[in-house]
């Protein structure tokens, strides 16, 4: 699928930020088109709140993605955030079970050399 304007992908992914005790948990919202993180929270815990209130926020900011790409965690997967998605029309595309590799854009660069 090609993805060309603002707005029609969205994905959300948590990663993990080694503290000196245990972990502290941040979760981005980007738009796929211009690769700029729309709405981010950090979190002390994993439950879903922060997840849904980055999700809201992006919303409030920048409107309605067609599609947003979320993995099977258990904080994208609850009931709040598939309610916000689909209350708000957003088609959900999830990656498989266990595929943490679905998450990663692939890109070719090409170098253009002058002569």
């Amino acid at each position: 699928m090609e993805i060309s304007k603002a707005n029609h992908c969205w994905a959300a992914d948590i990663t993990y930020l080694p503290m000196a005790r245990g972990f502290c948990y941040l979760v981005a919202v980007m738009d796929w088109a211009s690769r700029k993180v729309v709405a981010w929270r950090l979190s002390n815990t994993l439950g879903a709140s922060f997840c849904t209130e980055a999700l809201e926020e992006a919303i409030r900011k920048y409107g309605i993605p067609e599609i947003c790409g979320i993995d099977q965690g258990s904080q994208f997967t609850s009931d709040v955030s598939l309610n916000i998605l689909n209350a708000n029309g957003i088609r959900i595309s999830m990656d498989s079970r266990g595929r943490w590799t679905d998450n990663i854009i692939y890109r070719k660069t090409v170098e253009k050399r002058q002569i």
